[in-house]
């Protein structure tokens, strides 16, 4: 029962996985707006708007305030136009290998401990259901183990994700999810494989917890009130709600870890964070709290989509593997 846990978990994960992807990325794109931009001149943002009158003359000049320069919002349509065009539709899956990767070893492992821990801590005798707080720690465990596993995936997947961003003298241009890992391995260090493993485990035992634990909660719920029967209906209903909980749990750790796992670090140079905390302290001093939910419409869009895919694939391989 185990082992098929696992493997259910794993097929319905990479597929997710696999199918969202660009969205993925966008999101990654998104959460890096902002960083490390030059601050802003205060002369250059707040210039003098002179008026001019029809005869131009020196008395007709006269200063009509201080105009404020907006800084340009790119949003979700915006940043994948702009990276197709710039790099290419091939752009928008920049990475995938180590989305299945990170799936293979992160979602399989969440997935198929969570089922685990389920069969364990059901109540037989309460007609087989298991309280919302026993679903949410069986959530943060599984999550938080199967994020320690594949981290070093989940850091090649946001350097090969944001590579596209940078000038073409500064890309790191890995080939695959194994030269990134093997050249991160060699330049950086084995620990930089781990490197933001705290927000990693963080964000996972948020996602899974909000994540699973919800969707199995709202499922009993549609089921216990008949507002649905138990097929195609209930599980798209119940996971886009789970993840819909899971996209506002998790964005803030989210936006942390991306731009930890992205920094660059070389030898004699400071790096750009000292740390998640330093991070995050940083990013709202510089760009405001709300940059905390950068990247949340695309979150919410790849997160439900993801979650969608996920659970009603994970019901459909549990059909096929019922006999096994």
């Amino acid at each position: 029962m185990g082992v098929k846990g696992f493997v259910e978990g794993g097929i319905a994960s990479i597929i997710a996985g696999c199918s969202t992807h660009p969205l993925d990325l966008i999101k990654v794109r998104m959460q890096l707006q902002g960083e490390n931009a030059p601050k802003p001149n205060p002369v250059q943002v707040l210039r003098p708007a002179l008026a001019f009158g029809q005869t131009g003359s020196a008395t007709s000049i006269h200063v009509a305030g201080q105009t404020a320069v907006p800084q340009a919002r790119v949003g979700l349509v915006s940043v994948g136009v702009r990276l197709v065009q710039q790099e290419g539709v091939k752009a928008l899956f920049s990475g995938v290998s180590a989305t299945v990767l990170r799936q293979t070893l992160y979602s399989t492992t969440r997935m198929g401990l969570y089922d685990i821990l389920k069969n364990k801590w059901t109540d037989r005798e309460a007609g087989g259901t298991m309280p919302l707080a026993r679903k949410i720690e069986a959530g943060l465990i599984a999550g938080g183990v199967g994020a320690a596993i594949g981290n070093p995936a989940d850091v090649a997947m946001v350097r090969m994700q944001a590579d596209g961003r940078l000038p073409a003298a500064q890309r790191r241009n890995y080939k695959s999810v194994v030269d990134a890992i093997t050249r991160m391995a060699k330049q950086e260090g084995v620990t930089s494989l781990w490197r933001g493993s705290s927000l990693t485990v963080n964000r996972a035992m948020l996602v899974t917890a909000s994540q699973l634990a919800s969707y199995d909660q709202f499922k009993e719920m549609i089921l216990e009130k008949g507002v649905m029967k138990d097929g195609l209906g209930t599980h798209v209903t119940a996971s886009f709600a789970a993840g819909f909980v899971a996209a506002v749990a998790s964005n803030p750790v989210d936006v942390i870890k991306t731009r930890v796992m992205n920094m660059k670090v070389e030898a004699g140079k400071e790096p750009s964070y000292a740390g998640a905390l330093d991070c995050a302290m940083k990013t709202i001093r510089a760009e405001g709290p709300m940059a905390l939910y950068k990247g949340f419409i695309p979150t919410i869009s790849r997160q439900g989509p993801f979650t969608v895919v996920l659970f009603v694939t994970l019901e459909q391989v549990r059909k096929v593997l019922k006999d096994f």
